[in-house]
Parts: structure tokens; sequence; C-alpha cells
């Protein structure tokens, strides 16, 4: 096993500031002088962009299609749904001079896309034959957030907004629970994150929306993190914005709308259910890089050639590698990549030459073996694959260590305060929630799809229970 990096924080030491020091020792961002907002360095930005080739290619095999909308909303426009406007509110940046100009309708900056996808939906759907409209946009939206947390928490973030409109209740009930799902998928395939996914309180739901959905990620510290979110709108933005189409039958009807999405708090997500006290550890299908090379001794001859032909022949089999040549020790490179989290290391010098072999470093686990080099894509096709796997299985292990059924209001926040998901059950009411909020400072995450009961009364209020819920402390 690999000695710890000194450069960083000790995750148990304090696991905040440990955060914090891998996402400036790895490269991942820096913060900008406006405060609130970041910069996403390219290493950051990378790791998105794997997030969005996957999610593309899903959305695509769904029907879905990208477009671009603009990043300023009409005050006037955004105030037509009350509920949306009062959940955003406070959380507005918005704009009241253009140019020299005062403006008479001020512009906010875009914290979510709802009202301007509504306003185009309303002049292009005016029959059946438009709809379903599957749109998706990749974008930055701004919230006015009082706490900066790298990809967490901040004034900007980046993100994916679908926007669905459908003939039916039952088509965009449906929809919301298929893109879900298609998240739920990306943490397991691509990931290598377990979510916790269900339905949303009334609380805890989006602004306008009659349904909110979540998938529900556990950090190291025992800390819940909403990764992604999918809303089932019915039809009242559709009503507020005169949305309407003529049907098969000659009839007017107003259509039925979801919005879904996820953000760069995926990449928090990586970084915390992962990472450890030498720095990130990426899962190799989303990692920017995949494999390094070390040459050792490369001045000796036929090493450098080497690396450069296995360099080529692993590009060649689709995987992401990067050769590093430069002339800075191997002591070095090795500490840098392992800050970086790259899934595998290959190294090979004069000796490993000789014997037509190679030695690979498994970042998870740090395990180093000797290879052949005959056939090394299929090696390492076949170690990223397991790596992989190790690492799901890592987070689904603890994940289910910290799940615990609570039976009594002090076993609930026991539960809580120890870390982990307190599953109990729960009457219904929002008093119960407000009431374990105030007294733990644990929230509602979801209420899981399976609703086996296992208690009859909520240990909140001693009432007849109706649901099973997951509360949880949460970023």
């Amino acid at each position: 096993m690999n000695i710890k990096n000194k450069s960083i924080t000790s995750r148990d030491e304090d696991f905040a500031q440990w955060y914090t020091d891998v996402c400036k020792k790895a490269e991942l961002m820096d913060y900008s002088e406006v405060k609130g907002f970041i910069i996403y360095r390219p290493y950051g930005y990378a790791i998105w962009e794997e997030i969005q080739n996957y999610l593309n290619k899903e959305f695509k095999k769904t029907g879905h299609e990208n477009v671009y909308l603009p990043m300023v909303i009409n005050e006037s426009l955004f105030q037509r749904e009350k509920d949306h406007i009062s959940g955003f509110a406070p959380e507005c940046l918005v704009a009241t001079i253009g140019g020299q100009t005062e403006l008479q309708d001020r512009l906010i900056i875009r914290p979510t896309s709802e009202c301007l996808f509504c306003e185009h939906y309303s002049h292009i759907i005016k029959s059946y034959r438009d709809l379903p409209k599957l749109y998706n946009q990749w974008c930055s939206v701004v919230r006015w957030e009082k706490t900066t947390r790298p990809f967490l928490r901040g004034s900007e973030f980046l993100w994916q907004e679908g926007h669905t409109m459908h003939a039916t209740e039952a088509e965009a009930k449906q929809e919301t629970l298929r893109m879900l799902d298609i998240y739920d998928k990306m943490g397991r395939d691509l990931l290598a994150i377990p979510f916790v996914k269900g339905r949303k309180t009334e609380k805890e739901k989006f602004a306008g929306a009659l349904e909110t959905y979540s998938i529900e990620a556990l950090m190291h510290d025992g800390k819940a993190l909403q990764s992604g979110t999918t809303h089932y709108f019915g039809d009242g933005f559709a009503r507020a914005f005169n949305i309407q189409y003529l049907d098969k039958d000659g009839k007017i009807k107003t259509p039925y709308q979801t919005s879904w999405g996820v953000s760069t708090r995926l990449l928090g997500s990586i970084i915390m259910v992962h990472g450890d006290d030498n720095g990130l550890v990426l899962p190799p299908y989303v990692a920017p890089i995949q494999v390094v090379i070390i040459p050792i001794k490369m001045n000796e001859p036929g090493v450098l050639e080497k690396t450069r032909e296995i360099k080529a022949k692993l590009e060649e089999a689709g995987i992401r590698v990067k050769l590093d040549d430069s002339d800075k020790t191997p002591g070095w490179k090795f500490s840098e990549y392992e800050m970086k989290g790259i899934p595998l290391r290959l190294e090979i010098g004069p000796k490993d030459l000789a014997n037509n072999s190679c030695m690979i470093c498994k970042r998870n686990d740090g395990t180093k073996e000797k290879y052949s080099l005959d056939e090394i894509e299929s090696t390492i096709t076949s170690l990223l694959e397991k790596v992989h796997k190790e690492m799901y299985n890592a987070a689904l292990k603890h994940l289910m260590a910290h799940i615990k059924e609570a039976h009594s209001y002090e076993e609930a926040k026991e539960i809580v305060n120890n870390g982990g998901y307190c599953k109990m059950m729960w009457c219904g009411d929002r008093a119960c929630e407000d009431k374990f909020k105030e007294d733990t400072n644990a929230t509602a995450r979801c209420m899981p799809f399976d609703q086996v009961e296992f208690d009859d009364v909520c240990p909140i209020c001693g009432k007849k229970a109706k649901y099973v819920v997951y509360f949880a402390k949460a970023y």
C-alpha cells in the first residue's frame, strides 16, 4: 500500500479541508476573483466532458435532442409561475442595466430554464404531431449561494437540464422515471457510485413540481449528496404559459411537462465517495486518463521507444493513455499521478524490456504486479473493468453499512448523528420532518420505491406511519 501524501489533510482529520486540498492539488479547479465562482481547470473539466459524453449517448438513444436557450429571462416571464418564482427568488442574480440604459423589464440570469422552455414551446407546439418534445440543454446556471465549496455549492455551476412535453400524464410520468433510471445507470456503469433513489417529500420537492425524484450518493464521511433530480410538473407550467395543441379528436388540450438534470456536483460525488488520503481515485470509465505510462531509466536503449509503441497500441484500442517522458523523476511522477487518481500506472524499464514485461499499479488499492507485454491492450482493458467493479463494490459496501433502521426517535437521532442514512417510518406530516431537521440538521433525502413497512408508527410523533423515508445530513 502507498504511504499517505503529506501535502493533503487526512480525510479523518478534517474531511472538509481534505476535499478542498484534493480539488486544488489535483488541479481540478481554482477560485476566481468573483466570490462564489470557480475556474474549471482542464483536468476537472475533462471529467465533466466524460460525463457529458456518456449522457449524450444515453439521451440520444431515447430520442432527446440538444438545444441551447438564452441565459437571461425577462422578470415578467419568470413571474408567471408563482410557486416557481417563490422558490428561486432569493437566489436570483438580476441585471438591471443594459449598456447605459436602465431596464424596464429586468433580466434574471437563469437559475433554471423552465420558463424559457415553456415560452418557446408555446410557439412551436400546436398539434398532437408536435409531441412529444424531448429537449436537453448543456449550460451553466446562477444561484446566489451564500457559501462556496468547489463543485458542491457556489453561485454558478455547470449542468444539463432536460425539458420535455407530452400528450398524456402517463407518458410524462414515465419520462420522469425513465430519466431517473438513466442517472442511476450512469452511477453504476460510469461513476462506480451506487445511488439511493426515490421520491422527494413535499417539503423537499422542486419549486413548481408535483413530484420530484432524486439519486442520492453517500460520501465517505457519512453525509448524503443529492446527485441528480427528475421532476413531473403536470400541466401547471403549460397552463401558465398558455401551451395548447389540437389533438387527434379535434379538441384543444394542454400538454404535460417534465424536467430533469445533473450538474458538476457529480464531480464532488466522485471525489468524496472514492478519494483517499493520497488524493483522487477516479473510476476508470470517467477518468480522462485511464493509464499513465512511466518510463524507468528512459535514456537506456529501447525504453522510450517501447513506451511509445505501447501508447500507440493502447490508443488504437480506444484506451485514454498518457506517456510522461518528461525529465522529472519517476518518484515525482508516481506521486503526481496518484494525486490525480489515474486508475492504472504502467512502468517499464530496461529489465522489464529484457523480459518483455511491465509493472502495473492499480490506484484504487495500490497493488502492483508484473504483466507480459503480449496483448497488453486486452490486459489493460481487463484491469480497467476489474478496478471499476472493485470501486463500485467498495462504495456499495460502505453504503449498505450506513443504512440503519430506526425504531425510536432517540435511535433515529443517534443514527444520523453518527453518519449515514436513517431508514425510518414516517407519518407524512411536515411538522415531524421539520422537527427532525431542527433537532439533528438532517433532512429527508427520499422515500425509496421499496415501501416495505417495518413499524406501525412514526417515531417522531407516535402517529400511524405511512411512508418509509431516508433521513441524513447532507451537503
